[in-house]
């Protein structure tokens, strides 16, 4: 790629954002969210024991549909100590990923929160997510900029300027499935297999957005990487 054609592509780019930062601290006050949720429907089963490692979050009281369970584990073997730990780990969770996942050491302990969010009863899921959010944040101000180099120019340029609709094709229907998983509620669809799988093709769906949200963040962190060196 030659100086003129780099320095073109750098220009079409915002350059005011550091894309794997911003969609890391998407990820974390979005996973954060779930972990809440998680949290507050243990805490409404109040003092009772868990009776096991493997939990129902949403307890049959308040169940709203019959798949919206939201399994845990918890090593905390009580309901309302597990809910009141989950919602506050997300809550730390939350504000270390907005505020100081940049820092040094800040991915080791994003990944220590959320290990720890695991374990109070954050949810099971979440261990594909965040294990990919935190990969992601080992790279904050580590531009790869060999991207730069191997891919065409048109596809560079238009990639590098799609990730944060991209990251928004994840976070929609993320939320989405997250209303389901909650509530059941799709509408003009009772089933609740065919809801079942509603929830889970919009996560399927939402994570090829989210894996191209993170290629295309790690090529605009790439340009502005060659722009510091020039």
């Amino acid at each position: 790629m030659t100086h003129e054609n780099s320095a073109s592509i750098r220009n079409s780019l915002p350059r005011e954002l550091n894309a794997t930062r911003f969609i890391v601290a998407t990820l974390g006050v979005l996973f954060a969210l779930a972990g809440i949720d998680h949290g507050f429907f243990e805490a409404l089963q109040g003092y009772a024991p868990t009776h096991g490692l493997i939990v129902q979050a949403i307890g049959a009281h308040n169940r709203m549909w019959a798949y919206g369970t939201e399994d845990a584990l918890t090593l905390i073997p009580n309901f309302l100590l597990s809910g009141i730990a989950s919602i506050a780990i997300s809550l730390l969770i939350a504000v270390w990923s907005v505020g100081f996942v940049q820092r040094k050491y800040g991915s080791t302990i994003f990944l220590l929160l959320f290990i720890l969010l695991f374990l109070s009863g954050g949810g099971l899921a979440q261990i594909v997510y965040f294990t990919l959010a935190w990969a992601i944040s080992t790279r904050i101000d580590k531009p790869l900029t060999w991207l730069g180099r191997s891919l065409p120019e048109q596809f560079l340029r238009a990639l590098g300027m799609s990730w944060l609709w991209l990251l928004g094709g994840f976070v929609l229907p993320s939320l989405i499935a997250l209303e389901i998983a909650i509530f059941g509620y799709v509408p003009g669809v009772n089933d609740p297999i065919k809801v079942l799988h509603t929830c889970w093709s919009l996560l399927a769906f939402g994570m090829v957005f989210l894996l191209l949200a993170i290629a295309s963040g790690f090529i605009h962190d790439a340009d502005r990487g060659l722009g510091r060196k020039r």
